[in-house]
């Protein structure tokens, strides 16, 4: 056996090893919830707020998002060997078979430049880009309270702008060395965006009272992608318990597949997402989603097959998760807790000022595992006044009942409202059963 393949297997033992680790994490119950209420509520405003990122999940939800497994590749194992300690990342992106094949198609930009100050150094390790995505890999030194991550990021274009982009992040990885966060940024392009010729990578402490920034700034090489794009034309209805959903086209990029659907508008439901929605191939393999952007027109992504095209493609999902439109508006009494309008069995049952916000808590009828929560878009008071509702948490197995889980709703700046306030639900916990397929014409 030469060294090269003694190297190669050790490398494979160490990922499996952390891998092993990373899967028997203990995942908080809102964990996956995080993720998918923060996505769904920052694309939700994405014309208004263009730049938005989510802090609040641990690397074991995020790699909740990715499934799958192929062996570790020579191309794969030369990228972790050429930056070291960067494993615990690694064995979060191994599940993603697209960014996986990328790195094997040697698309990976090895950016290593650092900042250095004040204690603490921020490093790029590397980029992946296409015109649909950007995955950056980075490494902080010395950060204080790693594990609240207290960092503000700016991603900017070449002229200092911010990048017109959707973006997120995990809570720092396990490592060795407490003082060492390995971690990595998904940026996620549409409405005509793509990556730009210059980007720098800004994080800005959250305490102003440090004022302290570290901003790297590198080219982005985008030929290495350049023309990496399938568009595949569907143009079929699937009917889904009486909700017609028109799929429109499945657009191949090396880092992910974005597949075009429309919710017709005369649906009686919203649909907030598709249940246990995956791409099954002829082998049976499963490429599954990790994400979707926009209301009744919306781009769901999934696992890139971009370079292991498959000869038959099929849609599979279990339902969807839904709520009669004629319930997605209330009226709420802060002082009485009555609730005229909105789903059957929603109650108030108390609410709290902290600081400037005030926080109102639901008994919403069942659990919030495995589906999605209660959340609203936006909150008017008796005047017309508009509160944003930036956060939501529950706790499972708490409620009114054995039944009913108790949903805290924080209105930001809202601490003052009194007497009757309109909300807008925008997701809910209600699941309707109704298993469908269509397949895919991989070579139309």
């Amino acid at each position: 056996m030469t060294d090269e393949q003694n190297s190669f297997d050790t490398l494979e033992e160490r990922l499996n090893t952390q891998k092993t680790e990373y899967e028997t994490m203990p995942v908080p119950d809102a964990a996956y919830q995080a993720v998918q209420s923060g996505i769904r509520q920052a694309a939700r405003k994405r014309k208004s707020l263009l730049r938005w990122y989510m802090s609040s999940i641990s690397a074991a939800a995020l790699i909740l998002l990715f499934t799958g497994c192929i062996r570790v590749s020579p191309a794969f194992a030369s990228f972790v060997e050429q930056l070291p300690g960067m494993e615990g990342i690694v064995s979060m992106i191994r599940q993603d078979k697209g960014l996986m094949m990328a790195i094997d198609q040697s698309l990976l930009q090895k950016i290593g430049v650092t900042d250095e100050h004040d204690g603490t150094s921020l490093t790029v390790d590397g980029i992946i880009t296409d015109e649909s995505r950007m995955v950056i890999f980075y490494t902080m030194k010395g950060m204080k309270d790693p594990e609240k991550f207290n960092y503000d990021i700016d991603l900017l274009d070449e002229n200092g702008k911010d990048l017109p982009v959707a973006f997120t992040h995990a809570y720092p990885t396990p490592s060795p060395d407490e003082n060492v966060n390995e971690n990595m940024i998904d940026v996620i392009f549409s409405d005509g965006t793509s990556p730009p010729e210059e980007l720098s990578v800004v994080f800005k402490a959250r305490d102003t009272t440090r004022a302290e920034k570290w901003k790297i700034t590198f080219p982005v090489d985008k030929n290495l992608t350049k023309g990496m794009k399938k568009v595949i034309p569907v143009n079929q209805t699937l009917t889904v318990d009486g909700q017609r959903i028109d799929v429109k086209q499945a657009t191949m990029y090396p880092t992910r597949l974005v597949l075009d659907v429309n919710f017709d508008p005369k649906n009686t439901k919203k649909v907030f997402g598709l249940s246990d929605l995956q791409l099954v191939d002829e082998q049976g393999r499963a490429w599954r989603t990790d994400t979707s952007t926009g209301e009744d027109e919306r781009s769901i992504y999934f696992e890139s097959m971009y370079f292991s095209i498959p000869k038959k493609l099929t849609l599979q999902g279990s339902g969807f998760s839904g709520l009669d439109k004629k319930d997605l508006n209330l009226s709420l009494d802060l002082k009485s807790r009555q609730i005229t309008g909105g789903p059957p069995g929603l109650k108030m049952v108390g609410s709290k000022v902290e600081g400037n916000d005030l926080i109102i808590d639901f008994s919403v009828a069942g659990s919030m595992q495995g589906g999605f929560v209660l959340s609203f878009g936006n909150v008017k008071d008796s005047e017309g006044k508009s509160y944003e509702v930036p956060g939501t948490s529950w706790s499972s197995g708490e409620g009114t009942d054995d039944s009913h889980t108790i949903v805290s709703s924080t209105i930001e700046n809202g601490a003052k409202l009194k007497g009757e306030v309109k909300m807008n639900i925008s997701t809910y916990p209600m699941k309707i059963k109704s298993p469908f397929s269509l397949e895919i014409p991989v070579n139309p």
